[in-house]
């Protein structure tokens, strides 16, 4: 459990806020930042919601109030000058803020970090961590509950976005009693599941569904089915005309295959170089191969980047997997 009295005294205390999370963005953190604002703000903070990405065409609906600022496109570094507290939302890691990683080495606000995720860098922040969370969205809950603020419908949306999308839909094993406890409260709140999965789940474009027929193609199967693996490059993403961000969450297709106990998608990077996911049903722990690469997660679910050729990339990670699989 997080002892949340000092971030209570550091909200008391500034108000000037700025909200950012990690690259490459999911329901979480998102719904994260949003909720996290919307708390704020019931408090008559003044709050900037500011990353370094567009927000996902699934996930623009958690932003109603169109809070939402990209840098460089919608504000400037010397916008976020005067901000007193920063705070990192659902991650712990300098890799995972792309650019805005100068942003938060360079700002004299206070930093705050609040996270789940396991592996961590030193970002000279105060953290609020529980590793045991299945999402940061319950935190924000938590935060908002010691900041004695009422959940409100926007508050709820936000929040049951992040934990939903986190848990996959409540199938993962981070999911517990808790977690429905928790679903109950936001949903009588005005959290409306019907309205969020249409969204989360059946608002993809034709170029997405065709990214996940080119990844499904080239997966492959080891170890008598136990490791799946994928990949997505740069022609994919032409031939079926899709986005970056519609990569996102394909490797959870391969998990439907019977006997998988690992999963691996490579998705190459414009800049260059591939994102890893890796996503595990057994005692291989994924962050712990994450770290091998830079990277870091959860011991079910990780990433790490790889700044190599394809075949190179693929060598390494899927050596270390075989390993931590016999």
């Amino acid at each position: 459990m997080i002892d949340w009295s000092h971030f209570v005294e550091i909200v008391n205390r500034h108000q000037r806020f700025m909200l950012t999370t990690h690259i490459r963005p999911d329901g979480d953190a998102l719904g994260s930042e949003i909720a996290m604002a919307a708390v704020l703000e019931s408090l008559h903070k003044d709050v900037l919601v500011c990353n370094v990405f567009a927000v996902p065409s699934n996930l623009q609906f958690i932003d109603l109030q169109k809070k939402y600022k990209e840098l460089g496109v919608d504000i400037t570094p010397a916008e976020l000058a005067d901000r007193e507290v920063l705070i990192i939302l659902d991650t712990s890691a300098w890799a995972q803020l792309d650019s805005m990683a100068d942003i938060v080495r360079a700002s004299k606000a206070i930093k705050v970090v609040i996270d789940h995720h396991l592996s961590e860098d030193d970002l000279g922040a105060e953290v609020f961590k529980d590793i045991e969370a299945e999402a940061t969205g319950r935190l924000v809950i938590e935060a908002a509950d010691q900041l004695k603020v009422p959940l409100t419908p926007q508050i709820a949306r936000a929040a049951f976005a992040a934990v939903a999308t986190d848990t996959g839909w409540f199938r993962f094993s981070s999911t517990s009693a808790e977690t429905f406890r928790l679903i109950v409260r936001l949903v009588e709140a005005g959290a409306n599941p019907d309205e969020i999965y249409k969204n989360l789940y059946e608002n993809d474009t034709l170029a997405r569904l065709r990214l996940m027929g080119r990844a499904l193609t080239h997966t492959q199967t080891e170890l008598q089915g136990r490791l799946i693996h994928t990949y997505i490059n740069l022609d994919d993403f032409r031939a079926a005309g899709a986005l970056p961000s519609d990569s996102e969450d394909i490797i959870n297709l391969t998990l439907a295959v019977g006997g998988t106990e690992v999963a691996v998608i490579f998705v190459e990077q414009q800049s260059s170089g591939f994102k890893v996911s890796l996503r595990s049903r057994c005692d291989v722990d994924c962050a712990a191969l994450a770290e091998l690469f830079g990277g870091g997660g959860h011991r079910k679910a990780a990433g790490a980047f790889i700044d190599e050729p394809f075949e190179a990339a693929r060598t390494k990670v899927l050596d270390a997997v075989r390993a931590a699989m016999k």
